[in-house]
Parts: structure tokens; C-alpha cells; sequence
């Protein structure tokens, strides 16, 4: 520019605004905190570069809405609060923080992304599917926490063991209003683990307030641990495959009379993966943190304490083939026919009289009191729950 005139053309004629007039750098106030020394440098991202019919380049300027949308995606980590913006601007602004590969910075992300979620809520992502992705979910915890809007979560084959930071954010109030169905299964979870993942609801009354389907299938639970899911109030479907239970009468008058649930002879189709998937704005935001993760070098994915710490204990060998072995998953249709399938569903409420008589007739005068009222009273704590309530 400095080479050449500035021309402009108003009222449909064309003029040349003299250079020393626009050049000419504006004297700035001691008190201006603006560091920009050069405004007039033009960018190359506020042009549209395209060919006509000949094969010649041609340009043009990208609107003021396009040039201001694309600095605040640069900067969202700036802003206060989306709240009130249209819906459209909302996805056009996410498309351009995407594109600038803004929720690929750790230091970035956790804020932008809780920026949009309390903003536009499970439009940002309304189901999270990450089964047998247990590296994902290690890599991108304080991300995936900020999805508090969340109606379908799989964590199926995650490897998180009885006790997950992740349990925190389960029970939180935040997917207290909004998580239908949560995949849990194949994880090593036992009875201690579920003990801890429904203390929060137990104890304080908050947490998991509308989940309806539950899948703790392949994990080392007992009977014993249907205690423990009497805490929700909701719960109208649970998948039992592959635990410690065994199918037979005292299960299933054990499973009606704690939960309200009837075995079902079908197969349900809520516990078929198929139908999860990852839904939402933030789509291809979570392939890309896949993808990202699968390219850095593997050295790097463990810390140096950690390194040293395997290394001291002479470890660090087993523990790698552990790390890169297959994750733990089971596919449903593979399964062995002496693998019993434990579906268990909550009938309609015109057949509620005519399901409690099957399975808990045995039981005298309990079955005749309804499933329902006994969930209504609160639970006494027991002595393993005042335990882990000192643990808090």
C-alpha cells in the first residue's frame, strides 16, 4: 500500500484518495492502550480469492460479519458469555473455532467449549459415544466434562475401575436434568464401584434425577449391588449380562422387589450399540481429538513421574502391555449361548398387578406391597456407606 494510491468510489464515480491523508499514521494518546502500529496492513484471510471463466485470479473482500466472526473465533476464550446469541450465529461461530483448530489446544478448549455448552446445551453435543476409547477419555478429561448436557453417554469397555474421576461428573447436578441412558459395562466395576458412583445420589439426594437406562453388563457385581441403583427413581431399563448374577427366581423377585424391573424374553434395543453415536456441533471436534492423539509419539503420552515412578518398581514393562493390549469389549452378537443375557425392563403400569404376582409369590405378604412405595422411603445407611461418606 505504501507504493501505491488508495482509490474509492462513491455515487458511481471513481476517485483516488490521496495517499498522506489515509496513510498517515493516526497520533495516538498517552493514555491509549491500543499497540497496533500498522491497521492499514491488509490480511489475507479477509479476501475471497477465486478464478473467472479465463483462468485469471480474482478477489474480493469477505463481509464485516464474516471478517468479525472470524476474529472472535480466534479469541473465544476471551469472551464472557454466549447467552442470547441465535442459533446460527452460535454454529457458525463453533464451525470457525473448529476450523482453527481451537479446541485442539488444552489450554484453550475447557473454556470455549463450556462457552458454547452453556449457551447452546445439547446442541453442542447431546450423546457422547466413546466405547472401548478409554485413551480418548484420559487425554481429553477436562473436555469431556464440560458437556453438561449430555442425554446419551457410552462408556462401555473405558477400563475405569471403582474409582474414576468420572464418577464425580456423572453425579453432578448439571446431567442431573438431562441424562436418559449411561453406558457403564465391561469396565471392571464392582460392588464397591457402584457403591461409590451412587453414594452422591444416596446420600445427597442429587445426581442421575432422570436416567431411565443403565447398562453395568460384564462387570463383577453381585446381586448384592442392586441395592445400590434403588436410588434411582427413574431407572426403567438395566442390562445384567456377563456379571456375577445368576439368572433363576431369586434374581428376578430380588430385581422386582428393589427396583420395580421384570426380566424381558427379548433382547431390548436400547442396550444395542448401534443406535449410539456422538451427536452434535462438537461432532468432529471429538474425531479430531482422536485423531490427534493416535499421531503424537508414545513416549509423550506418559509423564515423567509417571516414567520414573514404573521404572522404581521395576514395572514398567508389564505395565505397557497392559496399556497396549485390546481394550476390553464383547460383542453381543458374538456371545456364547450359555451366556445367559440379563435384560430387565419396568412394565406398563396397566400390567404392574399382573407382573409382581409371577416371580414373588414366595415371598408372603412382601409382594403384595407395591415396588414402588418402598423406593419412595429413605434408604438407612449402612455401615460400608458411613465409611465411604468419611471418605469425603
Amino acid at each position: 500500500m505504501d507504493a501505491s494510491g488508495v482509490y474509492v468510489r462513491e455515487r458511481g464515480k471513481l476517485r483516488r484518495v490521496s495517499s498522506d491523508i489515509v496513510l498517515k499514521p493516526v497520533p495516538s494518546s498517552p493514555s491509549s492502550s491500543c499497540r497496533r502500529t500498522n491497521p492499514l496492513v491488509l490480511r489475507k484471510e479477509h479476501f475471497v480469492f477465486t478464478y473467472n471463466a479465463e483462468g485469471s485470479l480474482r478477489y474480493s473482500s469477505k463481509s464485516l460479519f464474516d471478517i468479525a466472526l472470524l476474529f472472535v473465533a480466534g479469541n473465544v476464550h476471551h469472551v464472557d458469555s454466549l447467552v442470547g446469541f441465535p442459533e446460527q450465529i452460535g454454529d457458525r461461530l463453533f464451525a470457525a473455532a473448529e476450523e482453527n483448530r481451537v479446541f485442539l489446544k488444552p489450554d484453550v478448549s475447557p473454556k470455549a467449549l463450556r462457552l458454547f455448552c452453556d449457551a447452546y446445551g445439547d446442541i453442542v453435543l447431546g450423546s457422547l459415544c466413546l466405547r472401548n476409547r478409554f485413551p480418548l477419555l484420559s487425554e481429553r478429561m477436562a473436555d469431556i466434562k464440560t458437556f453438561h448436557s449430555l442425554k446419551r453417554l457410552d462408556l462401555f469397555g473405558c477400563r475405569l475401575g471403582d474409582d474414576h474421576e468420572i464418577f464425580q461428573h456423572l453425579t453432578s447436578a448439571s446431567l442431573a436434568s438431562c441424562l436418559i441412558q449411561l453406558f457403564i459395562g465391561g469396565n471392571g466395576l464392582s460392588d464397591v464401584g457402584l457403591q461409590r458412583l451412587t453414594a452422591p445420589v444416596r446420600m445427597m439426594r442429587k445426581g442421575l434425577d432422570c436416567l431411565q437406562c443403565l447398562d453395568v453388563s460384564y462387570n463383577p457385581i453381585s446381586e448384592r449391588a442392586l441395592r445400590y441403583l434403588n436410588c434411582l427413581p427413574k431407572l426403567e431399563k438395566l442390562d445384567a449380562s456377563g456379571t456375577g448374577m445368576k439368572f433363576g427366581t431369586r434374581l428376578k423377585s430380588t430385581m422386582w422387589e428393589l427396583l420395580g424391573l421384570t426380566y424381558s424374553e427379548k433382547a431390548l434395543e436400547a442396550f444395542d450399540h448401534s443406535g449410539c453415536k456422538t451427536q452434535g456441533w462438537a461432532e468432529q471436534v471429538v474425531n479430531q481429538w482422536e485423531t490427534n492423539g493416535a499421531q503424537m509419539p508414545k513416549q509423550k503420552k506418559l509423564d515423567e513421574s509417571r516414567i520414573s515412578a514404573l521404572r522404581f518398581f521395576g514395572r514398567q514393562r508389564f505395565v505397557r502391555e497392559v496399556l497396549n493390549k485390546a481394550p476390553l469389549s464383547h460383542d453381543r452378537a458374538a456371545t456364547s449361548e450359555d451366556e445367559q443375557r440379563l435384560h430387565f425392563y419396568k412394565p406398563p403400569a396397566g400390567n404392574v398387578t399382573s407382573k409382581r404376582k409371577g416371580p414373588s409369590e414366595k415371598c408372603g405378604d412382601v409382594s403384595r406391597t407395591s415396588p414402588l412405595a418402598k423406593r419412595a422411603t429413605p434408604s438407612v445407611l449402612t455401615a460400608e456407606d458411613m465409611d465411604l461418606l468419611d471418605q469425603y
